[in-house]
């Protein structure tokens, strides 16, 4: 791993990881994250008593239950707030740093999302504005596999990117 601080080179800065780690043995939402690496954004929608909650759960927090599935979302949805941070933006992240939340439309099971804005410049983004699902790799997390070592475990989040004009 190469790191701009050069105390950190070859070393995993496990305080400074603002990721989720994915993998089956520590998540059990990990099939969010199996299907965001598909391309799809997820969530869970009860068995028992057909509650959609987002962000995915393993208990239904209207029935308790653990008979949950994933269902997909829509990939695409319409700006209706948004703000943009271009100065004092936190460690990790460069500005603009945007947040919107969207309408992904009355057909929707969760009709409004809070997300991150990429591949927007500072002042463009208008509400009203279509965007569009896009998944980013992030760095991956090493896991001790006792004999087997430490491996790398590959990860991916997701922001909304603004749909061409």
């Amino acid at each position: 791993m190469s790191s701009a601080i050069p105390v950190l080179e070859d070393l995993y800065p496990v305080t400074m990881d603002m990721w989720p780690v994915q993998a089956k043995e520590f998540n059990r939402v990990h099939p969010f994250y199996e299907n965001l690496k598909a391309g799809k954004l997820t969530t869970t929608r009860c068995k028992a008593c057909d509650a959609v909650s987002y962000p995915p759960r393993v208990i239904c927090p209207e029935c308790y239950s653990e008979d949950l599935e994933y269902i997909e979302l829509p990939e695409k949805g319409k700006v209706v707030v948004f703000s943009e941070t271009l100065k004092g933006v936190p460690l990790g992240f460069s500005a603009p740093l945007i947040h919107a939340t969207i309408d992904l439309g009355k057909d929707s099971p969760v009709r409004r999302l809070l997300i991150r804005v990429v591949n927007c410049p500072a002042g463009q983004l208008k509400e009203g504005d279509e965007l569009r699902l896009v998944v980013f790799e992030v760095p991956s997390h090493p896991i001790e596999k006792g004999k087997k070592g430490t491996i790398q475990s590959e990860r991916v989040f997701f922001a909304f990117e603004p749909v061409a004009r």
